[in-house]
């Protein structure tokens, strides 16, 4: 089976993953709260309904020790090459800046 996973898809499965993290900690929805500062209400609607923001989401995960997994996230990938030759061409140019449009 394939699957293509949606944002919807990807905040459901966040909401889960941390709730078990909670849970394997032994964190009440309260105590979590409480810990990182992130409302009651907030973290209830999460664990729900999968919506919250950016920023009480890194709280939680500051809490429940995952905040560097989020460091990887739209990390440029690393290049491979297939020659010496092909390697030496990357390093003449220069980092991007900006984009262009289209």
């Amino acid at each position: 089976m394939l699957a293509i996973n949606t944002p919807k898809s990807v905040m459901e499965q966040l909401a889960k993953n941390f709730k078990q993290k909670r849970l394997e900690l032994n964190l009440t929805q309260e105590g979590l709260a409480s810990k990182s500062g992130v409302s009651l209400g907030s973290l209830k609607r999460f664990e729900n309904s999968s919506q919250i923001s950016l920023e009480s989401l890194l709280k939680l995960s500051v809490v429940l020790d995952c905040l560097d997994d989020f460091m990887d996230i739209a990390k440029a990938k690393e290049n491979s090459f297939s020659s010496l030759d092909e390697l030496l061409q990357t390093k003449d140019k220069p980092l991007k800046k900006r984009g262009k449009l289209k």
